[in-house]
């Protein structure tokens, strides 16, 4: 979320018609990814004080309201489904036209209290930005808005001299190690397929109180597999990784916008992954840029993934369908998109 806030904050910058305000009311006002230098940010004078939370988060409503009132914006963009409730409880009553995007799987349960906000609040905004079209059809059907627009995020696109001329036998999956994700099965598979040479690397931490490392390497062991599937761990440069595999293969089974995903093709790779709700389906053309597998179609998933590390004209033919579609969420694409429905749409 905050990384695709800022690479819109450089595309918004660039246009010399928009004065950008970026205004931080969250808890933690720490800047981590680059901004432009001509963002005017606003910051809360008032740190967040956890033991008298309530009283923090009135402090924090009011303001972002106070500031609001004082730029008089001409359009607000708010990420986040929780974040998104709190931005239009705060502006409620004021003329200033809010749009909101959602960034998690779109049926996520997200609790009685915000299932009930987000019905009251979400109709009220100008427009709202689905990452997929799945997520725009869940989201016509819980707030029967009019103006929703499909709106991925953008990919660094590679440039094609970074890639070696020589791939390692490497598939390669990148995610939090987390249940939802299936590392698991995809291990399980991996093993069973047993194609000389050929190595599974993971890339991904414990997330979400899940101790699912320790879980996983006993499975590695168990399968006798310690040669073959290496866990890496959390990676800031996971690029090293893209660049040496031949396969990214993705055994999630739900996703608000798979990132990995478009990067993985960014960087050349076909891509194989279960149709789960929501996202891949956007971003593969079953047989063209890769394969699209029905949900928990483990079998298929293996016969897919098999045919895909034995086969290197295949490979060949995918990769080069990936780069040319993943072309579509550039920033300059995306970042256009999200201008003319925000500035230009009426």
């Amino acid at each position: 979320m905050e990384r695709v806030m800022s690479q819109l904050a450089f595309f918004f910058c660039q246009k010399d018609d928009l004065e950008m305000h970026l205004v931080l009311y969250g808890k933690d006002t720490e800047i981590f990814y680059e901004i432009p230098e001509s963002l005017i940010i606003h910051y809360p004078k008032m740190r967040f004080n956890d033991k008298i939370r309530i009283i923090s988060t009135l402090n924090r409503l009011c303001f972002l309201r106070r500031v609001v009132r004082i730029i008089k914006p001409d359009n607000i963009l708010s990420f986040g489904e929780y974040w998104n409730s709190f931005v239009l409880l705060s502006l409620f009553g004021l003329p200033y036209p809010v749009y909101v995007s959602d960034r998690c799987q779109p049926d996520k349960p997200l609790g009685k209290m915000h299932a009930i906000l987000r019905k009251w609040l979400y109709p009220r905004t100008k427009g709202i930005i689905a990452q997929t079209t799945k997520a725009k059809e869940v989201y016509e059907k819980q707030f029967r808005h009019n103006n929703i627009r499909v709106i991925g995020n953008p990919v660094r696109i590679v440039n094609d001299s970074l890639k070696p001329t020589m791939n390692e036998n490497i598939v390669l999956t990148v995610g939090r190690l987390i249940n939802s994700k299936n590392h698991d099965k995809l291990i399980e598979l991996f093993v069973k397929i047993n194609l000389p040479g050929w190595k599974l690397i993971i890339i991904g931490g414990n997330a979400q109180k899940q101790d699912n490392m320790t879980r996983l390497q006993a499975l590695i062991k168990k399968l006798d597999a310690e040669n073959i599937v290496i866990l890496e761990g959390y990676h800031l440069n996971v690029e090293q990784f893209y660049l040496k595999s031949k396969i990214f293969a993705f055994t999630s089974e739900s996703e608000g916008f798979p990132n990995v995903i478009a990067e993985a093709q960014s960087y050349g790779l076909p891509v194989i992954a279960f149709d789960c709700v929501a996202g891949p389906s956007d971003l593969i053309i079953d047989n063209h840029n890769g394969f699209l597998i029905p949900l928990s179609d483990y079998n298929l998933f293996f016969e897919k993934l098999r045919l895909l590390m034995e086969c290197p004209e295949l490979r060949d033919k995918f990769s080069t369908n990936a780069k040319e579609f993943v072309k579509e969420f550039s920033i300059d694409n995306i970042g256009e998109k999200y201008y003319n429905f925000i500035f230009c749409d009426k």
